[in-house]
């Protein structure tokens, strides 16, 4: 391992079989342990913990007292060497816990790029994130949840086990997810409730306005419709070969285990 002079913290703690890039700079007391790899670019701060087996891409920023590849709070777990990766350009605010997966899934915990996680969130064993995700302070992700690129977590926002969240969909501050939420909608409420599309999400992303309008008609025939759910899925079908929006809605529908929020 070769280690810059200028950047790492002469009280840091690295572990022998930990491999940093040249240019990882490594803040006051922190400690990385064995089977680490961190990428090119990524600043580590003060006091900061990372357990292996982790892997760390480039240019991402983790500030302090910010703990990766833990092992993850499950009973089962039985020091089973499972993992935790991280793509390029995440943020990791002051006291995220990110935990490593089990057995019980697919062994890993992963997050993809372009992430904003702010103070205090935590992502549980076998979480799988997309890109461009923020979530605010305080929002926490129970084990195996699966949360689609751009989606936007409100401050102390939670989601139950096993549960998914779809492309661009937005959850209000202090929600509680139990079953899943589709792509593009938003929902709020201690339990939480739809509550329409989040066309200013899907403006910003660059949907064009024929896009998002294909968006609330397909919300409209979920959520406002006398349909069931089976059938609203037939006719979101029937608009799917002309329109990518709905076809988004029907493949969520057919993956959704736990059920959509209703």
């Amino acid at each position: 391992m070769t280690v810059s002079a200028n950047g790492i913290h002469p009280t840091a703690v690295i572990d022998p079989g930990a491999q940093l890039a040249d240019d990882v700079s490594v803040g006051a007391y922190s400690v990385i342990g064995a089977d680490v790899e961190i990428g090119a670019g990524t600043r580590i701060g003060p006091h900061a913990v990372i357990h292996g087996p982790t892997r760390i891409g480039r240019d991402n920023q983790i500030y302090q007292f910010t703990s990766i590849g833990e092992a993850p709070q499950h009973m089962a777990y039985k020091e089973e060497p499972t993992r935790v990766e991280i793509g390029d350009r995440n943020i990791f605010r002051e006291f995220c816990t990110v935990h490593r997966g089990t057995v019980i899934d697919q062994s890993l915990t992963a997050i993809g790029n372009d992430n904003l996680l702010m103070a205090y969130v935590h992502v549980a064993h076998d979480c799988v994130l997309g890109n461009h995700i923020i979530m605010a302070n305080g929002a926490s992700l129970a084990g195996h949840v699966r949360i689609a690129d751009r989606c936007l977590f409100g401050g102390f926002a939670m989601v139950h086990q096993n549960a998914r969240v779809g492309r661009l969909a937005f959850l209000g501050y202090s929600t509680g997810l139990v079953l899943d939420l589709p792509p593009y909608t938003r929902c709020a409420d201690h339990v939480a409730k739809p509550h329409g599309i989040n066309s200013v999400g899907m403006r910003r992303a660059g949907y064009t306005n024929e896009e998002i309008a294909q968006a609330k008609q397909c919300y409209k025939i979920i959520y406002r419709s006398s349909l069931l759910l089976n059938e609203a899925q037939k006719e979101l079908e029937s608009m799917a070969a002309d329109s990518a929006i709905a076809g988004d809605f029907v493949e969520f529908i057919k993956l959704s285990k736990r059920g959509l929020i209703r």
